[in-house]
């Protein structure tokens, strides 16, 4: 099925990231670029509104992206990027919204989100539907997470 006509479905077009893993090179980087000035405004959360934020995310995310996987009969078809807004956010937990932090957790989770370490490669080969397209994306925030965190306890 043509992606841009799922569009018109407002669960596809979250699971493309508002259009933004329509892009024909990259949509993953794409996904996440757009994810970076929402979490400027999620960031104003108080956090733990903010891990409320990410459970409804995730929950929404393993919804939306298996539903939108099951209608183009792909599994994690590379348009589908709300996995990577949730994954970004999570990177960016407890993160100061500076852009040298900014700037490191976007290249940190792209980091993870592209070499997937262990277990995230096993997660994504393993593990499927919704939650599976979801769940790499998570562990690479996590991941990153853990890593920006040491930093900006030695740094700042």
């Amino acid at each position: 099925m043509n992606t841009y006509a799922l569009c018109r479905n407002p669960i596809h077009l979250a699971s493309f990231g508002f259009g933004s893993g329509l892009a024909p090179k990259a949509p993953g980087t794409f996904g996440t670029l757009l994810a970076v000035p929402l979490w400027l405004g999620l960031n104003q959360l108080e956090l733990p509104w903010y891990l409320a934020m990410l459970a409804a995310t995730f929950a929404f995310g393993v919804f939306c992206c298996g539903y939108t996987a099951k209608a183009m009969g792909v599994h994690d078809h590379g348009s589908i990027v709300w996995d990577e807004f949730v994954g970004f956010w999570i990177a960016m937990i407890a993160v100061p919204a500076e852009p040298l932090w900014i700037v490191a957790g976007f290249a940190l989770f792209r980091l993870f989100d592209i070499a997937k370490p262990w277990p995230i490669k096993w997660l994504d080969r393993k593990v499927h539907g919704g939650f599976g397209i979801m769940i790499d994306d998570v562990l690479a925030g996590v991941f990153a997470a853990v890593v920006l965190q040491v930093l900006i306890h030695y740094v700042v």
